[in-house]
């Protein structure tokens, strides 16, 4: 069968071109490349409240979720449209790179183009790249808990944001997992996020010990709700919403209202499913920006438990970090 023809698309006020639309790009269902195209320029306008204005990098997969898969963090120096808005970013290590900075459904498409299937903003504005104007609160179910055992330290989780006087946004993670956002004030550092997090995670665990984990490393954490405070750290970020998952199914990463959270799962949100959600019901985050928040209640919580945890084992030595060493090799030493 010959190969289907380049397409170009009027998106906005930009023309777009689709080589390959035909190309399979997820075999299990038989999605294309046409499919994702058309998936991210029907849920752009809603995901562009989540994504916009912030240095993004993709997941591609040139030749489907079977294929080669890498993650671009610059954007190519040759063939990129002049339209394109991007934003310099800075890793751990000090080194830059320009990245992909959506402000326009036609970014995405051009992304989709490209073979993008996952979505992965930092958590910041172009305006500033290092203070974070959300937290990302990423609920991971261990192994012995599922998706139902995640929403329900979410419900507790909104809670305890609650009293700090922050409103937590849930979405799915295409997974087994749930993640919260809450937007904040672009006020504290990268460093200031990490430990609101850290000290929100704490509150949790001492409130659902038996349910809920801050235990860095795994053989530690037993069946419990991980709470990934390193998702915090700079350079980390998780699938956008509305963003699909390289996964079989074609799941996404779906914003929910807390009212309809405890009644859905992970494979009820796909590529198919989440447009016909969107038509019927609008976005779920269409108030994502209406009230930024401060994180001086959640950094009181952390002065007085100041205790620092382990970051990422690529992260340079961080000030006053604990040795890297998994607790069980650390007693053999001492041994």
């Amino acid at each position: 069968m010959p190969k289907a023809e380049a397409q170009t698309f009027e998106i906005g006020n930009r023309s777009v071109k689709l080589s390959s639309p035909d190309k399979v790009m997820f075999p299990d269902r038989g999605f294309t490349k046409r499919d994702v195209f058309d998936y991210y320029v029907t849920v752009g306008e809603s995901m562009l409240r989540a994504v916009g204005n912030r240095p993004t990098t993709l997941q591609r997969f040139p030749e489907g979720i079977g294929g080669e898969v890498f993650y671009q963090k610059r954007v190519p120096e040759r063939g990129t449209p002049d339209w394109l808005t991007t934003a310099e970013i800075t890793f751990p290590s000090g080194r830059k790179a320009t990245e992909l900075c959506p402000t326009e459904v036609a970014h995405l498409a051009w992304a989709a183009q490209m073979g993008t299937i996952v979505f992965h903003p930092w958590p910041v504005r172009q305006a500033d790249t290092d203070r974070p104007d959300e937290l990302r609160i990423d609920l991971d179910p261990q192994p012995g808990t599922d998706f139902g055992d995640a929403v329900a330290v979410a419900l507790q989780a909104r809670e305890v944001l609650a009293e700090a006087g922050l409103t937590a946004w849930p979405k799915t993670s295409g997974g087994r997992g749930v993640h919260l956002y809450v937007r904040i004030r672009p006020e504290w550092d990268f460093i200031a996020a990490r430990h609101a997090v850290i000290a929100f995670g704490r509150e949790l665990e001492r409130r659902n010990p038996e349910k809920v984990t801050m235990a860095w490393w795994k053989e530690e954490r037993g069946e419990r709700i991980f709470i990934d405070f390193n998702q915090m750290c700079r350079d980390r970020t998780i699938a956008a919403p509305y963003s699909l998952r390289a996964n079989p199914r074609a799941t996404v990463s779906t914003p929910v209202t807390w009212d309809e959270l405890p009644d859905v799962g992970p494979d009820d949100f796909d590529l198919r499913t989440v447009p016909e959600l969107l038509a019927r019901r609008g976005d779920a985050w269409a108030g994502l920006d209406d009230a930024p928040a401060g994180l001086e209640t959640l950094l009181d919580w952390w002065e007085k438990d100041p205790v620092e945890q382990p970051y990422p084992p690529d992260y340079p030595k961080m000030p006053g970090e604990p040795m890297r060493v998994q607790p069980s090799r650390a007693r053999n030493v001492e041994e």
